[in-house]
């Protein structure tokens, strides 16, 4: 069965956004005149979630007027100290649930297949503890890096310069709470994930584009009008 909870990322300080941050929170930054959060909202309506978190920390009172007309979603504030995507899903764990959750981050917008939808058919809890979706390198709009995962022929995953993260994934949570720190990166989880060879990966096969600096706002725009072949 696939997860019935979602984590949406929106607590982090947006800094790459530079100007545009400096008194709105980046989950509030328009995309084709929506926000972005409520741009990941719709995926996580569309594709049927029946609970919804999204964490806050940065500009919190704008995220918690913003989401006030909905009831279907619930907020995990961080305070006083940012918790990072570990720390943050953690603290959200008594709002989500047991057992295996989504996570989204709210700064990449989407065409084509819904993310969510498209991990939860690809989700094998039997053979998986994690299951990030992943983008070619070559399709991911706005990413500056050189690429997160390589994946072998079965979708288990390695570190290296291959298939880029999206932001999307499904994780076991419990093993959460053999970690110390308050504060750490998801990246913990995977490391884990990855000796044991329970974190696997697919790829996504429509648009996708980083919004999470400026020049991210006119490639996602440009790619949802239908503009340099958005699904390819």
């Amino acid at each position: 069965m696939h997860p019935q909870a979602l984590m949406i990322f929106a607590a982090g300080f947006g800094t790459r956004m530079g100007a545009l941050t400096a008194q709105k929170p980046k989950p509030l930054i328009p995309v084709a005149g929506r926000p972005l959060i409520d741009h990941a909202l719709d995926l996580a309506q569309a594709a049927g979630v029946a609970r919804i978190v999204v964490n806050t920390h940065y500009l919190a009172d704008q995220m918690s007027d913003h989401l006030s007309g909905r009831p279907d979603v619930q907020i995990s504030h961080e305070a006083p100290e940012i918790l990072e995507t570990g720390g943050g899903l953690r603290r959200a764990v008594p709002m989500l649930g047991t057992g295996a959750v989504f996570t989204l981050n709210s700064d990449a917008i989407w065409t084509g297949p819904n993310p969510l939808s498209h991990l939860a058919r690809a989700w094998d809890p039997a053979r998986m503890d994690g299951l990030l979706l992943l983008i070619a390198r070559d399709r991911a709009r706005g990413h500056m890096g050189a690429g997160d995962f390589i994946m072998d022929a079965d979708g288990r995953l390695a570190r290296g310069g291959g298939a880029v993260y999206s932001g999307a994934q499904i994780l076991r949570t419990e093993m959460l709470a053999d970690i110390p720190e308050d504060a750490f990166s998801v990246n913990r989880l995977w490391d884990r994930m990855l000796a044991e060879g329970r974190l696997y990966g697919v790829l996504h096969p429509g648009g996708w584009c980083d919004v999470g600096h400026p020049e991210g706002l006119a490639l996602a725009e440009d790619m949802l009008a239908g503009g340099d072949d958005a699904d390819h």
